[in-house]
């Protein structure tokens, strides 16, 4: 699994005022929970761009004052009218304590139902899973091998002993669909008969 380094510092003071002048550096305030104590830092929003604007699921190891906390991204807060970064918080983890994470979906073969004429609609991009931290996957691969048209892959579907998946099960991940073009061919080949 990829991971990335972000070099933090301690933050000695709270409150907005505090948070307005780290964020006038070009820092983002944050929070590091879920391990003995909750830190407050920041950091670089220049460095937490490869965490923050990404679709893959990565580590960071976030070093301050001589220590380092890996950590996976728990939230982000952005301005409303200018859109940047205001806050980030992220979740350390512990080894043997399981964590709550948010996993991409990654679809892999060549589906029956595709090479037919129907075309691969996504209903889920990724799952949410409960886990222990040795345990998390860059992604999580669902085959779609074996779906023909008018298939759908469900939660229930996904088989990984390592992670307990939290989405409901009956939740369709993706489905083959007809296209327009194929209805009409159908169509046309039931007024012919």
């Amino acid at each position: 699994m990829k991971t990335i380094t972000i070099e933090g510092h301690l933050r000695t003071e709270s409150g907005k005022r505090a948070a307005r002048q780290v964020r006038s550096q070009d820092h983002v305030p944050g929070v590091i929970y879920g391990g003995e104590k909750e830190i407050n830092f920041h950091a670089s929003a220049k460095d937490l761009k490869s965490l923050v604007y990404t679709s893959e699921f990565q580590k960071a190891e976030v070093k301050i004052d001589g220590k380092t906390y890996t950590t996976i991204l728990k939230d982000l807060q952005f301005d409303r009218v200018t859109d940047r970064l205001t806050h980030i918080d992220l979740l350390e983890l512990v080894a043997g304590k399981k964590v709550l994470a948010t996993i991409p979906v990654k679809f892999v073969g060549n589906s029956a139902g595709v090479k037919a004429g129907g075309k691969l609609v996504t209903k889920l991009k990724s799952l949410k899973v409960k886990c222990l931290p040795k345990d998390l996957k860059e992604f999580i691969e669902v085959d779609i091998t074996n779906l023909d048209l008018n298939e759908n892959v469900r939660v229930e579907d996904v088989k990984e002993a390592s992670l307990e998946i939290m989405n409901s099960k009956r939740i369709p991940i993706a489905s083959i669909v007809m296209t327009r073009q194929l209805k009409q061919e159908e169509a046309a080949a039931d007024k012919k008969k």
